[in-house]
């Protein structure tokens, strides 16, 4: 049964990542904005749900598994990255590279932190990052 909730998750979050993905960001020397904020926003609001959601015992396991590796995690995308990764290396736009695989890296770690600690229930400071 885990697996219908996260087939559903799963189409709930892919139509959600194109929909954000259609919303026009704006595009900076082949810098895959679009990207990298769904999988920013992806990385706090899986920090907080695992904080937060997740120790619930009145939501089930299934349901749980939905929202997180279904919704969740198809609305965040590694392989976009991984080729946008490899585009920007053919490109030899190597400092774009960089600044993208930082701040994707960096930045998903901090806000997972952050929305962990707001999951919590705790106020964010510069000592939870």
């Amino acid at each position: 049964m885990v697996y219908l909730y996260v087939g559903i998750g799963g189409a709930i979050g892919s139509i959600l990542r194109y929909l954000v993905s259609s919303l026009s960001l704006p595009t900076f020397n082949h810098f895959p904005m679009g990207t990298l904020f769904v999988n920013l926003l992806g990385a706090f609001v899986l920090g907080w749900f695992v904080a937060r959601i997740a120790p619930l015992q009145s939501i089930s396991k299934e349901v749980k598994a939905g929202i997180s590796t279904g919704i969740i995690g198809s609305f965040t995308t590694f392989s976009t990255l991984s080729v946008e990764v490899i585009q920007l290396f053919q490109d030899s736009l190597y400092l774009w590279l960089f600044l993208y695989l930082s701040i994707s890296v960096v930045g998903g770690l901090i806000l997972t932190a952050i929305g962990f600690s707001i999951g919590q229930g705790k106020t964010v400071g510069m000592e939870d990052i």
